[in-house]
């Protein structure tokens, strides 16, 4: 028993040890995101000394951030609502419909987490160039939700497979078509699986750098990514103001997160099990 309990300890420990380590840097960058130019390039330690907003201030409106945000909450907002619509409905098909091919092609989709994305981008880059969307936000959306198809496809699966049938047969028995029991059924039934997929749909596309840094000419259609990669590759980097620009990226995806992390977890073990 007691070997036991020390050996909890120390799993706890070592646990406790990584999450410090982990966290360092993102703590780095909220003390710097507080300092002036000069402190950060002395070093010291993570509480400034004289702690200000200016930094952030400055870096929000000099920078232009702002026109950033909107295009990135444009392009991630559009992301998310076309992957809920499109692949709710066909995992909606996948788990409950029965049509010609129909295992056949989920293990396709399924395949296609093992696809690196990189190798897509110069396709991809051409497709858009001939359908003339190249360098514009849907040129970055349909790629996006076409993207999250084999992990979306695969919970919300298995989140819909977890639905008793004999709901679907009662609302057969009252009148309800296909379309009708999938909007009164099982999309409220599979809410937490839809925020989950949300969040991971979200994140990334929030955070997206290399088709933006590829398709992205027009400097008023940047995504805040490719604004933070403008501080970087100035001549005389102020990294006050980069480490500022990293902590405005990173507020909205950690509030989305903390905001709906009970139903992001509920609906990954459900997808799970189902």
């Amino acid at each position: 028993m007691s070997g036991s309990r020390t050996a909890r300890l120390l799993a706890y420990a070592g646990l406790a040890g990584y999450a410090l380590v982990s966290l360092y840097p993102f703590l780095w960058m909220v003390s710097g995101a507080f300092k002036d130019r000069l402190e950060v390039l002395r070093g010291g330690g993570l509480i400034p000394e004289a702690p200000t907003f200016a930094t952030l201030t400055s870096t929000w409106s000099r920078l232009h951030f702002f026109d950033y945000f909107l295009n990135s909450l444009k392009v991630t907002g559009l992301t998310v609502a076309g992957v809920l619509v499109v692949y709710s409905l066909a995992s909606y098909a996948f788990a409950v419909l029965d049509f010609p091919g129909r295992r056949a092609l989920f293990w396709m989709f399924v395949s296609l987490l093992f696809v690196p994305g990189v190798t897509m981008l110069l396709p991809v880059v051409v497709l858009e160039k001939h359908l003339g969307i190249l360098g514009t936000h849907l040129g970055l959306v349909l790629p996006f939700v076409n993207g999250t198809a084999p992990l979306t496809v695969l919970l919300l699966t298995n989140s819909f497979r977890a639905v008793p049938g004999e709901l679907r047969d009662a609302a057969r028995c009252d009148g309800a078509g296909d379309l009708r029991i999938y909007l009164s059924v099982y999309l409220p039934l599979a809410r937490p699986a839809h925020v989950t997929v949300a969040v991971l749909t979200a994140v990334p596309t929030w955070n997206e750098y290399l088709l933006s840094r590829v398709s992205l000419s027009d400097p008023s259609r940047y995504t805040l990514p490719i604004g933070l990669e403008s501080l970087i590759s100035s001549e005389v980097p102020r990294y006050n103001e980069v480490m500022a620009a990293s902590l405005i990226i990173v507020l909205p995806v950690v509030a989305l997160f903390l905001f709906l992390q009970r139903y992001f977890v509920n609906g990954l073990v459900g997808a799970l099990k189902g």
